[in-house]
């Protein structure tokens, strides 16, 4: 993928070329480890690639606004700033001459909507304008998927009791997940978004490889990944 025309040249497609947005259905199901491994693997390629990490989301100069909402006491963002915000990123990565963005629980924003009170239709429309946003970029959204309550399970494991604690509040204080009082109540909820979430990115325009976690380990993911987006990105796994 390594830019073989001039800048100036009119025929040369607009960057960024691809947008890999990698969601899952639950924390713990190793989005931010496939991230690395993509970037890893799209630089190799000579590809220049932009790794959006999670946290990015409050520090990046294109997500200020997102930010600035989210600090005012509300804990929530209005979508038209979300929407906003993912167009300045697209489009100041398209001037710094990024080829790839591999983004991590970024794009499309379907889990925070939920949590923030939106409902279906709402949320489609959002979907509808992130399309607009990121177009003539590509963008494949890799949706992860695991058992709810065993990749519940790897969180705790990981973070310890503090983050299941901070994980079960954060959810029972958000308007659309208030049903929210435990481990089994997040992981029927987290079992219903995933549903909702399939639904929503089946109607947009967006390529979406759903990647089934049960039998894979994180480097068999990847290399499932790999092979996949090697066929659409036109390069060697």
């Amino acid at each position: 993928m390594a830019p073989t025309h001039h800048p100036t040249d009119p025929d040369r497609p607009a960057r960024p070329t691809h947008l890999i947005a990698v969601v899952g259905n639950s924390p713990g199901v190793g989005k931010s480890t496939l991230c690395r491994a993509l970037a890893d693997w799209m630089r190799s390629t000579g590809a220049t690639v932009d790794h959006f990490e999670e946290a990015d989301i409050l520090t990046r100069p294109a997500f200020r606004a997102v930010a600035e909402e989210f600090a005012d006491g509300a804990h929530s963002v209005r979508p038209e700033t979300l929407v906003a915000a993912t167009r300045a990123y697209v489009t100041e990565s398209r001037a710094a001459g990024t080829d790839v963005l591999v983004t991590d629980a970024l794009l499309p924003f379907i889990p925070s909507l939920v949590a923030w009170g939106h409902d279906e239709p709402a949320i489609t429309g959002v979907l509808r304008e992130l399309a607009t946003a990121v177009d003539p970029t590509r963008v494949t959204v890799v949706h992860l998927h695991d058992d709810p309550a065993t990749a519940l399970r790897r969180a705790v494991d990981r973070e310890g009791p503090a983050w299941e604690t901070w994980y079960i509040a954060k959810l029972a204080a958000s308007p659309g997940t208030r049903s929210v009082h435990d481990l089994p109540s997040a992981a029927a909820h987290l079992h219903h978004e995933a549903t909702l979430t399939r639904r929503l990115l089946a109607a947009t325009p967006w390529n979406v490889l759903p990647v089934d976690l049960t039998d894979r380990d994180a480097h068999q993911t990847a290399e499932h990944v790999r092979r996949h987006l090697a066929a659409v990105l036109d390069v060697t796994a």
